[in-house]
């Protein structure tokens, strides 16, 4: 076991919050340590925002050049080719990860900590690397910014057939022939339309009696509306019960007021929301309060149950979107090195559901989940 560094600021995970407030705990003559298990930028940089909408464009550009004769241009045939636009998304996000790194490695004062990092105690830490090497931290103040990842839906079989969620689906090589999107929310909506416009037959099943169920009846009426147009198939009030995998694709049965029915399709997405990155933290030992969904629970000036400890971003629960995270990192920046005051209460979220045409809106804080 290696001996125990004391920093001034340990902040574990480099996201839209962490990168930021670590660079100015640095600046402030704080010695600092950031800890990443993967990749420096966070789920936006990585899994979100970047790469989706870099898809979310190309899906755009296939979608006006079939549509181009409408506009009298002569387009010709539009094929998709999804290892070329795999290529481009994945050159955009190491472009966006690479220049964020090189500004933390060269920060004064800052260490770059690359490991699984969980609690042994209040604000001590234990860091394994990826070649099994154990660091272990204390520190006058510990951040939490490690977000959170698909969730994972109890489903009958689920384990039994290859279902992708919102990180693995933009891997892809070929284009589905029929992909059956399990989620009538945000995320499933943006992925549904792209994957049609690349030219694979989709259909959404929603538990919910109408899409997008947070917005108002006439707006997902609207956006229905938009998709159909878009040659999308929708089910709403549908359970999905079963999948079991059929021949070379899988059959998924789903429960409607008018009885059973069964789809088969290529691929499956599932898009049944996210879950914190907390299980492997081991909260309990920093004496780090957690609700029943494992998200850790805070204050409005972000403060823990644990004295020094603070947690920002998506980890938190509540709207999950990247400027949430980084007013976060403003709150506490604040508070900490300009002796303010500020709080997170009656915060005003605008956001954008990533369909095209594009959905906008504004609400409080407590009232938006798991738009982009």
């Amino acid at each position: 076991m290696s001996a125990q560094q004391q920093y001034d600021a340990v902040v574990l995970g480099a996201g839209q919050a962490g990168v930021p407030l670590a660079r100015a705990l640095a600046a402030a003559g704080r010695r600092t340590a950031l800890v990443e298990r993967a990749h420096i930028g966070g789920t936006c940089i990585n899994e979100g925002c970047t790469p989706t909408k870099t898809m979310v464009a190309s899906a755009r550009v296939a979608h006006l050049a079939r549509r181009g004769s409408e506009y009298g241009v002569r387009t010709g045939p539009v094929s998709v080719d999804l290892p070329r636009i795999r290529e481009r998304k994945r050159a955009i996000v190491e472009s966006f990860r690479g220049g964020s790194q090189r500004r933390l490695e060269s920060t004064d004062g800052l260490d770059l900590v690359f490991g699984d990092a969980r609690f042994t105690g209040p604000r001590s830490i234990a860091v394994i690397s990826t070649d099994g090497r154990e660091q272990r931290f204390t520190a006058d103040l510990v951040f939490i910014n490690t977000g959170g990842r698909p969730a994972r839906p109890r489903l009958e079989g689920v384990a039994c057939v290859p279902a992708l969620d919102s990180t693995s689906i933009m891997e892809l090589g070929d284009v589905p022939e029929h992909l059956l999107v399990m989620g009538g929310g945000y995320i499933g909506l943006e992925f549904a339309q792209m994957f049609r416009r690349f030219g694979a037959r989709v259909t959404v099943v929603q538990r919910n009696s109408q899409l997008l169920p947070l917005e108002d009846d006439d707006v997902a009426a609207e956006v229905r509306a938009i998709l159909e147009q878009d040659g999308l198939d929708v089910i709403t009030d549908a359970d999905a019960g079963r999948v079991e995998p059929a021949g070379a694709g899988l059959r998924l049965l789903v429960r409607t007021p008018a009885g059973d029915r069964v789809l088969e399709g290529s691929h499956l997405l599932v898009a049944a929301g996210r879950v914190p990155n907390t299980d492997c933290l081991e909260c309990a030992s920093g004496g780090i309060e957690t609700d029943p969904q494992g998200y850790i629970r805070v204050n409005d000036r972000l403060e823990t149950s644990a004295p020094g400890v603070y947690a920002l971003g998506d980890v938190k629960g509540g709207p999950q979107f990247t400027h949430i995270s980084y007013d976060d990192f403003r709150v506490v920046r604040n508070n900490l090195l300009n002796g303010g005051s500020s709080t997170t209460c009656d915060r005003l979220v605008p956001y954008t559901v990533f369909i095209d045409p594009a959905g906008f809106s504004v609400r409080r804080c407590s009232e938006s989940r798991g738009a982009s």
